[in-house]
């Protein structure tokens, strides 16, 4: 059986696409190359390596989610240009940018919308993904609490369905959803 491999087609154009310098892009790519020597990574490998940073929760729907927004060309595999694409903006995007590519993360089903199942999978993802250790303990009713006050907040025009300028305005008008979002990005 042949392994297709995929080399990344020239550091100088991916240095000028992302907030990388040339050196760190060498490095990010060694350490991809480690991991996926066949240049690509599958969901189910992103999956396992995702699953080694929360060893006391089940990371898999959440990483399943992340894997769909890294996988830009929706092809099932993830190119190192795509990976160093989705990390650019979220390590050095601006605020715009970062905000941009979390609304594309929760909405899952790409049609332009977050709605409110849509927000309850991701955030029981992030809970099954902390697990046990979990502050406050999960009770049942607290995905829905989340789900609540987000769409309290973000539903400006209260259709039942949050927009990219929703999501963006809310989250740069309330600091609390700021953190908010930190947090989100700190489980990226």
């Amino acid at each position: 059986m042949t392994m297709v491999c995929h080399r990344p087609e020239g550091l100088e154009q991916l240095e000028a696409q992302t907030n990388f310098t040339k050196r760190e892009l060498q490095i990010l790519y060694r350490g991809f190359k480690n991991e996926c020597p066949s240049g690509v990574v599958n969901e189910e490998t992103f999956k396992h390596i995702y699953a080694q940073f929360f060893p006391h929760g089940d990371a898999s729907t959440y990483a399943h989610y992340l894997f769909n927004a890294f996988d830009t060309t929706s092809n099932g595999s993830i190119k190192f240009e795509e990976f160093v694409m989705g990390l650019s903006t979220l390590l050095r995007g601006t605020l715009r940018d970062k905000l941009e590519w979390t609304f594309h993360l929760y909405d899952i089903n790409n049609d332009g919308y977050i709605n409110r199942e849509e927000m309850t999978e991701i955030v029981r993802a992030i809970y099954d993904m902390m697990g046990k250790y979990t502050y406050p303990a999960l009770k049942g009713d607290v995905p829905k609490q989340h789900v609540d006050a987000f769409f309290q907040k973000m539903d400006k025009n209260k259709n039942g369905v949050v927009t990219l300028e929703e999501f963006i305005v809310a989250c740069q008008e309330d600091e609390m959803m700021m953190r908010s979002m930190q947090l989100f990005e700190n489980v990226m």
